[in-house]
């Protein structure tokens, strides 16, 4: 008798797919405990969200709740989180996962052995050290476990490892070429105040050192990523060759609402 399973897949793999096409994609950080800003960010137009348990205060239940969000609005989900995290937001269902704080390539290469599973010798691909379980929620509870589950998350789910500070960025290139990294995201705000100019990332000396970090990962042929908070700053982080843009919920909403309240209200702006 066979066993036939039903609906959609929950693992939702198209983001790493997104990442290698060349093509400009554009998302949005979300630290809000909703689905259902997961699905206006969907229903926007966005091509991804980025659930941010670094900063945010979803807990695992949430997190899994706004990840089943997006896969019924039909918008990859990528989870930034905390390291201790990795098992469980994998078992969750995320279909990325992006790591704040990689400074060498070596600390990359051990994310890549915890993100992918353990294969026989007759299958090609990354050998990692994640645990192996069926139960969850990726695996469909059970009904896509087995042989399937592991190579479609091994080939399927992407790594965006963050560079924040001047060591990462004098290693770029080498984290870059990590077997397994398959795309690299500067975050400018914590580099700013790594480098000593507070939040200051229009400085002279921190453009210059995103832009060095664009170009190497462009050059050893993974996606360049960049928090871009204007027209202006994705046009310059695209010129060095930046493909992956992020913006945030918090900072999109925040804005309107100003907007909103101001109406023509000039002379009460602060």
């Amino acid at each position: 008798m066979t066993t036939q399973t039903h609906g959609i897949h929950p693992l939702d793999t198209r983001l790493k797919e997104a990442l290698y096409s060349g093509k400009t994609l554009r998302g949005v950080f979300n630290g809000l405990a909703s689905p259902a800003i997961v699905e206006m960010c969907a229903y926007a137009g966005f091509d991804f969200v980025v659930l941010d348990n670094e900063h945010g205060i979803a807990d695992l239940q949430m997190t899994e709740n706004m990840l089943r969000a997006g896969r019924a609005s039909g918008i990859p989900m990528a989870v930034r989180c905390l390291e201790h995290d990795i098992p469980r937001i994998l078992d969750a269902g995320a279909g990325a996962l992006k790591i704040p704080m990689v400074n060498t390539a070596e600390h990359a290469a051990s994310l890549v052995q915890r993100i992918k599973y353990t294969l026989p010798p007759d299958r090609p691909g990354i050998r990692g050290s994640r645990g192996s379980a069926f139960s969850s929620r990726a695996a469909g509870y059970g009904a896509f476990g087995g042989p399937d589950h592991t190579q479609r998350s091994n080939d399927g789910i992407a790594l965006i490892v963050m560079i924040e500070t001047p060591q990462a960025v004098a290693n770029a290139a080498a984290i870059a070429a990590v077997p397994g990294v398959d795309s690299i995201f500067i975050g400018p705000n914590d580099l700013a105040h790594s480098m000593g100019c507070e939040n200051r990332w229009n400085e002279p000396s921190v453009q210059l050192a995103i832009e060095r970090t664009i170009k190497a990962v462009a050059a050893a042929g993974k996606c360049p990523g960049i928090l871009a908070l204007s027209p202006e700053e994705e046009d310059r982080y695209g010129s060095w060759g930046a493909r992956y843009f992020a913006s945030t919920t918090t900072g999109l909403i925040t804005k309107a609402f100003r907007e909103a309240a101001l109406g023509n209200r000039k002379d009460l702006e602060y």
